[in-house]
Parts: structure tokens; C-alpha cells; sequence
């Protein structure tokens, strides 16, 4: 359970705390007034840039000194009566607006630490247009889907991500690079790549098999594929990468690897691309995705205490499908965060939630 939540010069919030967390929690209140900037606080509690994506300089309140904390107390399950919670933290100091800080427990980490404490997943209203958007949305999509079974996965990426910027560099170079530099930048571009990959479609693959577990109604069902940019296997991609150097250089970027694969979805039943179904089919597919993944880490060995930060998700469906996602969510064991801009939507959910009324960047507890 996460706890204790302080926001400290973050967007529009200049000291905020959220205390007395449950199951379920509600933050109401118009637009404008911070709910988003809240779940966007918590997400930084996970490696990589929040639900937002936005840069460190964009997350300091106008107002502020251009920097920013946040920090929460972490329980995780089974943690003896009266053991201290772990106590995580980010931020940014405003003397070095540029390097984003973590703590855990006091002590300085790297980002891709704190997958190691902490699965979170979300969903936002800009993730509506997931299926109509390029392929590095959906890769995105999918790498925090990974995240939340596989913390090891954000280092993966994050040596792939390097490489790849590495061996772009030289490709787009005036001089020919050293073959022998390629030939060390492309073995790390592979061995990370090939983790990637396999991560990436072993959980496609259990994925579909938990979405062909749930019902077709009230959520549209998809089912999934992965499409790999490349070969999969380390030894055979770096081969693809040795091979295919006199065209890379000419186009001077890589064109073969796990940074071009795809995630291909279809309405089931209808046999229909994602990307041609209505507003409404896409959104419940969304969130069918969302709820068979889980229910994958409930029926999994996960330990790690799980987060769903939910955006908005329920001021555009029916009471039917309201009350099948409330009904799902109770039934799992993460801990819900919920916006909405009035509470009658989260009436069947609100005599057990903790709930808070966002005003101009503060929050006040509604009992």
C-alpha cells in the first residue's frame, strides 16, 4: 500500500500531502484543479518519464525555484506489524534542473531501482488514440506492461536505448566508423535487444492467453500479436546488424531491431484492426487490456505491491461498464487511484474509498 504521499513545488501543487490511503482512491474536483498532476506524481514513483512523458523542466510549478519533490511510504505486503515502510522519493534540485534524483529509503539509486519496489500501471485520456498512433506508443505501452512482471526489463531497455543511440551516431558519422567499434556497439545492441524482445513477446503471449479468458461483454475483447522489428535471438540479429551496415549508413539510422517492433491488435469476434473500430470499441479495449493484465500478475509469483492509476476512465462509460470495471478492480489486490470531475459516477465504489476534493492544486479530505 502506498502512503503518505507529499507533494512538494510539483506542477500546481506547493506543499500537498495525501494520508489515510485505501483500496480505492477518488480525487474530485474540475478540471484544471491537479487530479492529473497527482497520478502524474505517483507515476514518477517508476523508472522512466510518467503517464505525461513531459520533460524534468516542465514538471516544476511556474511559480517555484525550478525544482520539485515527491515521496511516499511504501508497505508491502507481509510486512511485519510495526517494521517501518520503505520510503521513496524524486525529485529534481533546482541547481541541476536537468538530473532527475531517487531515493530509496534515504540512499541515492538509479531510476530502474525502484521497479524493483513498486508495479504501476495507467491509463489516460491521451492513451485513447494508442491504436491509431505509431508503433513506439504501443512499444511504450507494452514495455510498461513488461515493467510490471519483469523490473529487470527497464535496465534492458535502457542498454538498448544506448546502444542504439551509440551505433545511430557512428552510422550518421562524415567518416566511416571503426568496424571493430560497430562490431562491440552491435553485440550490446543485440544481447540487450534480444532480452527486450523476449520479454516483450512472452508477455503478448501470456497476455492473450488472460484476454481469451474474459468475456466478450461489457469490454470489446482484443487479441494481440507482437511483430518483431528484427530476429530475436542475439547471435542472429547481430548478424542483421553487420549485414545491413551500407544501407543503415546510408539512411544513418538503424532500420532493424526491437526498436521497431509492433504490437498488432484486433477487435475479437469482428476480426477487425484496432485502428478501424469506433472511439468506444478502442477505449473498452483499452481497458480489457488493463484488467486481463491484472488479473496475469494476480495469477502470477508478484510480489511487488501494484498501483493502477486511472485518468478519467470512467466519466465515459455506461453504469453497466462502470460497475463491471469497479467489480473487477475490488477483486484484484492493487491499489486504485481514480479522477472524475463529480462523484456520482464512483457511487458504487465510494462508501469504501478514500476520497479527496482537488481545488487549485490542494486537497481537502471528504469523510
Amino acid at each position: 500500500m502506498l502512503d503518505r504521499i507529499l507533494l512538494s513545488r510539483f506542477r500546481n501543487h506547493r506543499e500537498t500531502a495525501v494520508e489515510g490511503t485505501a483500496q480505492f482512491n477518488l480525487l474530485v474536483g474540475e478540471n484544471g484543479a491537479g487530479k492529473t498532476n497527482v497520478l502524474e506524481a505517483i507515476s514518477l514513483l517508476s523508472p522512466g518519464r510518467g503517464l505525461r512523458r513531459a520533460g524534468l523542466a516542465d514538471m516544476p510549478g511556474q511559480q517555484f525555484d525550478g525544482g520539485f519533490a515527491v515521496s511516499a511510504a511504501l508497505t508491502p505486503p507481509g510486512t511485519p506489524q510495526g517494521e517501518e515502510p520503505v520510503q521513496l522519493g524524486t525529485g529534481v534540485l533546482p541547481e541541476r534542473p536537468g538530473r532527475r534524483l531517487v531515493q530509496i529509503n534515504g540512499a541515492e539509486a538509479p531510476a530502474v531501482r525502484l521497479a524493483e519496489w513498486l508495479s504501476i500501471g495507467w491509463l489516460t485520456p491521451a492513451m485513447d488514440r494508442l491504436f491509431v498512433e505509431g508503433a513506439g506508443a504501443r512499444r511504450r505501452f507494452l514495455d510498461r506492461l513488461v515493467l510490471a512482471v519483469r523490473p529487470d526489463h527497464a535496465g534492458n531497455a535502457t542498454r538498448l536505448e544506448n546502444a542504439l543511440r551509440e551505433r545511430n551516431r557512428l552510422l550518421s558519422d562524415d567518416l566511416p566508423p571503426d568496424p571493430r567499434w560497430l562490431d562491440a556497439i552491435e553485440m550490446q545492441l543485440a544481447e540487450a535487444g534480444a532480452m527486450v524482445a523476449a520479454a516483450r513477446a512472452e508477455l503478448v503471449e501470456r497476455l492473450e492467453q488472460a484476454l481469451g479468458a474474459l468475456p466478450d461483454s461489457p469490454f470489446a475483447r482484443p487479441s494481440l500479436a507482437y511483430q518483431p522489428g528484427g530476429p530475436i535471438e542475439a547471435e542472429a540479429l547481430a548478424r542483421a546488424l553487420r549485414s545491413g551496415r551500407p544501407r543503415e549508413r546510408a539512411a544513418q539510422r538503424t532500420l532493424t531491431g526491437p526498436h521497431r517492433d509492433e504490437v498488432l491488435v484486433t477487435m475479437a469476434g469482428k476480426d477487425q484492426p484496432a485502428a478501424e473500430c469506433s472511439t468506444g470499441e478502442q477505449k473498452a479495449m483499452l481497458i480489457a487490456i488493463t484488467l486481463a493484465h491484472s488479473q496475469l500478475l494476480e495469477t502470477s509469483l508478484e510480489q511487488r505491491p501494484r498501483l493502477l492509476l486511472l485518468d478519467e476512465v470512467a466519466a465515459h462509460l455506461d453504469p453497466l461498464r462502470r460497475e463491471a470495471l469497479f467489480d473487477r478492480l475490488r477483486a484484484g489486490s492493487a491499489q486504485v487511484w481514480l479522477t472524475g470531475t463529480e462523484l456520482a459516477p464512483f457511487e458504487a465504489i465510494a462508501n469504501e474509498a478514500a476520497v479527496w476534493e482537488v481545488s487549485s492544486g490542494s486537497l481537502r479530505r471528504l469523510d
